[in-house]
Parts: structure tokens; sequence; C-alpha cells
């Protein structure tokens, strides 16, 4: 029998998200007890990052997400990857690492822009906390926004802290429009909840209308005159601290994975203390700090970042929110801010 190839519109591989890559195909589309679609590609021939060299299942949401093809395509396709094998020698200078750094931060500064001029339908950014996600979105939406804001018109929010499912319904309809932005920053409830999940996977979808519903009655709706289903062309950005690939829950997994298939992803881990700190430099240097109003910023800078680079793993934490404690030390009372640090920002006993 002729081998057959499939282009994969729309999947997951475990955590592997997977939109436009093509395969051996190794059985046809099929369906478990439970109705998940599936489709089983030989990974023997793949060099895609993340799928293992045997028999896989990709988990599809239906038929529309497969897409038989030819040899001909494959063989395009494989030849723009990297080999699986291919070694990558890691950066170790200073400039080397902060320029590996500096890349992805620039990505998420076009990625958010691309956002807001609607070229991006969503975007999601994981990574630790206090390494500067949120302010680089903060900064290139507000960029992007200053002709709304010499209208009085605010055409994106953020949203933390916790949102029911009914709560994003209103939100998106809120900011349904072209050219709005909805930003979930830390608002991870409606990553762990199957009904935002589901509101989210339609608000995001990949074809052309965007079709948001609400089938149960709502006198919150009726109240507040928001109709039970609207066509949502915005986008939505969320900033979290969650490692997708550590969630327990299969159920939720496969949600995760179908929400990771509609949406770019950002992967902004920095791990080690030497890496955050260049980081750190990196943001306040860019003039994080001058809203205080010091009267030598630069000076200021110096003495945040050499007392955090002096302490280091001593520190509660190594974040751009810990250069904020400090600099608030430094503006309540300059002559003795570093006692009152080492009380209040430093792990006791080492």
């Amino acid at each position: 029998m002729k081998q057959q190839y499939v282009e994969i519109r729309s999947g997951s591989y475990g955590r592997t998200a997977l939109a436009g890559e093509i395969f051996p195909l190794a059985a046809p589309l099929a369906r478990t007890p439970k109705g998940q679609y599936y489709i089983t590609i030989d990974g023997t021939r793949s060099s895609v990052p993340g799928i293992e060299p045997r028999r896989c299942r990709v988990k599809v949401e239906g038929p529309q997400d497969v897409v038989i093809t030819n040899l001909e395509r494959f063989e395009a396709f494989n030849s723009t990857l990297a080999p699986q094998d291919a070694v990558t020698e890691t950066p170790k200078t200073e400039a080397e690492r902060l320029a590996v750094i500096q890349q992805r931060f620039d990505i998420l500064d076009d990625m958010a822009g691309a956002c807001k001029d609607g070229t991006v339908r969503a975007l999601i950014l994981s990574g630790p906390p206090g390494i500067g996600k949120s302010y680089g979105v903060v900064n290139q939406l507000e960029k992007q926004s200053m002709f709304d804001n010499l209208q009085g018109r605010s055409e994106w929010e953020v949203v933390k802290g916790a949102t029911s499912a009914l709560g994003l319904y209103k939100k998106l309809y809120r900011y349904s429009a072209p050219g709005s932005v909805v930003v979930f920053d830390d608002c991870d409830t409606v990553l762990f909840d199957d009904l935002s999940l589901n509101i989210l996977k339609a608000a995001l979808d990949s074809g052309k209308k965007r079709v948001i519903q609400w089938n149960t009655e709502s006198r919150v709706l009726d109240r507040e005159g928001i109709p039970d289903h609207f066509t949502f062309e915005g986008a939505v950005i969320f900033i979290t601290n969650v490692k997708f690939d550590t969630v327990k829950s299969r159920k939720l997994r496969d949600h995760l994975a179908a929400l990771m298939s509609r949406c770019h992803y950002i992967d902004l881990t920095i791990d080690s203390i030497e890496d955050k700190m260049l980081r750190i430099r990196q943001v306040i240097r860019l003039g994080m700090l001058n809203t205080y109003k010091f009267a030598d910023v630069t000076h200021i800078e110096d003495l945040i970042l050499d007392y955090m680079t002096r302490n280091g793993a001593r520190l509660n934490e190594i974040s751009l929110r810990m250069a904020i404690k400090l600099a608030e030390l430094i503006k309540m009372r300059e002559s003795t801010w570093q006692q009152v640090a080492d009380v209040t920002c430093l792990k006791r006993g080492l």
C-alpha cells in the first residue's frame, strides 16, 4: 500500500502543540471510547521537536484538523527542520547570554504589538515571576495605543486575580472589537476551569469567524444588555507562571493543549541566578525606576543592582519586584535603607 502523509492543522502530542506540521501516516483518524479524536503518525521519520521516534497518537478536535497530503510536501516540510541530534553550543560569555535573553524579550515585544494590530490572535507567555513579562506587554500596548489614548479610548485591559466563566464572557464581549486586547496576568483561574477554557477555545478558534456563546440563562447578562452570543475579533494575551507540562490532570492537560494549539507560545524561563540578574539589570537600565523621580537615578540603579548582586541567594526573591522594594526603601530613607533591606529583604539564618 502506498505511504500516505498527513498535515496536522491543529493538534497536540503530549505537551507539543502542532499546527501545520506534516508526518507519515501510520493509522487513520479514529476516536477513543470517550470521543477524543486522534490520528496516528510515524515519528521515526520526523525531525519535529517533541515527537518521539515511534508511532505517536496526535490528538485533534475533529476531521477538519487533518489533511491528507503527499510525499513531495512532506519532504519539502522536513527539509526546513534542523536534525534533532544537532547540538547548539550554549552561550558562555555574559554578552552572549544577554543576547539570548534579549532576543526572547524582543520577540515578546513584537508579538504583543502584533496582538494589538490584529495580526496575532493569541499569545501565551510563561516564565518565573518578576522577570518583566508584564512590563514588556504593557509597554508595547501603551506604545501601540497612543492614538487611542488621545481620543480618550482604551481598547485593552489587564485582568488580574480570579475571574469566573461569566466574568470572562463579559470581559471578552467588552473587548470583542478588532484592535482590542485582553491581557490575563496571573489570572490562572481561567486556565483551570472547564467552562472558561471552552469559552477561550471558541474565542481563539482558527476559523475566519469566532463566535462565543453563553447557552444558559443569565440574569446578569440580561440586566447588563449583553447578548448570549457574539463574534470575537479581538486578541488575548496570557501571562502566567504555570508550566503547562507539570499539570497532573489528564483532562486539564488536554484542554491546555487545545488552547496552546490556538496560541503562539513563548517560554521565558530563566534558570540561573546570574541570568536572572542580567535580565533585571537590562530592565532597570531601560528606565523602570524613573517613576520614583530620584535626583540621580543612575546612581540609585547602581546601588540596587550592587545590593542584589552581593546578596544573591540570600534575597527572599531575585526579581524585578525585589528591585522595586529596594527603590521604595531608598525613597523612604536613603541614609538607612540598607539596614532596613537586610531585615525585610533577606532570608534569615543565611
